[in-house]
């Protein structure tokens, strides 16, 4: 099995392509900050099992591996192909039977009415149709949180990648919040939420 990897913004993330599918199309991506939260996929276990590994995140078609502060890629990047290819080679599935991939978006487009849905709307598209695929590339994610009419206030969260990432304040600031406010001028100011 052969698995591409792809460097990240982040120094600490790299993004490795086994070739195929890891949560399918379509599928929001998971995070596994910590080894605590990896219960509800195989996959991510066992690569919390590697010396080194501190953070997964499941995407489509691609896992981003956060390796500790302290440790090379040369140390950790050979242990992480191995144990995707072996797990991939084995057949196992990435999550667990019956996992609860859980809703990401703290709220839901129902929880908006009138103009204020229409907002969140045009915000929720914007970030599914022109942010998520830009971040994806670089073995990340952000996804829509809350709106605030009141404010403006649009919150984020990050992941993958993008979590920790030393340019994503600016990726935040200079690109999404620029780019939201100028198609939806509703939008004041963007910020991202853990």
């Amino acid at each position: 099995m052969f698995i591409q990897t792809e460097n990240t913004p982040n120094p600490q993330s790299m993004k490795f392509l086994p070739g195929e599918a890891v949560l399918g199309g379509g599928a929001l991506g998971l995070d596994f900050p910590s080894a605590e939260t990896a219960g509800s996929s195989p996959l991510a276990t066992a690569l919390f099992g590697l010396d080194g590994v501190a953070g997964i995140y499941l995407g489509a078609d691609f896992v981003t591996v956060t390796k500790e502060d302290a440790r090379d890629w040369s140390d950790v990047k050979p242990a992480v192909l191995g144990a995707i290819a072996d797990f991939f080679l084995s057949g196992a599935s990435v999550l667990a039977e019956g996992a609860d991939t859980g809703k990401k978006s703290a709220t839901s487009i129902e929880d908006y009415e009138g103009e204020d849905r229409e907002v969140v709307e045009q915000i929720i598209d914007l970030i599914e149709t022109r942010v998520r695929p830009a971040v994806a590339a670089d073995g990340g994610d952000i996804v829509f949180q809350h709106y605030e009419p009141k404010t403006g206030v649009v919150f984020l969260s990050m992941h993958g990648a993008c979590s920790g990432c030393p340019s994503s304040t600016m990726t935040l600031k200079a690109g999404i919040e620029n780019m939201l406010k100028h198609y939806v001028p509703e939008v004041m100011q963007v910020e991202a939420v853990a």
